[in-house]
């Protein structure tokens, strides 16, 4: 579940670990407002379906795409 507070970092592996932080975000709704970590600059919105529990997928492989949860609220 997503919510306000919690980090994510990219999964692209060009992004150099780009993380970001959730400050908004309503269930169910498609995007979450966010904000760069750990600087709190550049606020802007993303999709909810790019923010993701784990940096694997279901089969086992490391996501090249969105973000992963790496600190929970």
């Amino acid at each position: 579940m997503i919510t306000a507070g919690q980090v994510y970092e990219s999964c692209d592996p060009r992004d150099n670990g780009r993380k970001i932080q959730i400050l908004a975000y309503s269930p169910g709704a498609e995007r979450a407002q966010i904000i760069s970590h750990p600087d709190g600059k550049r606020q802007r919105q993303i999709k909810a379906s790019e923010l993701h529990t784990k940096q694997v997928t279901e089969s086992g492989k490391l996501r090249r795409r969105g973000y992963a949860l790496i600190k929970e609220a």
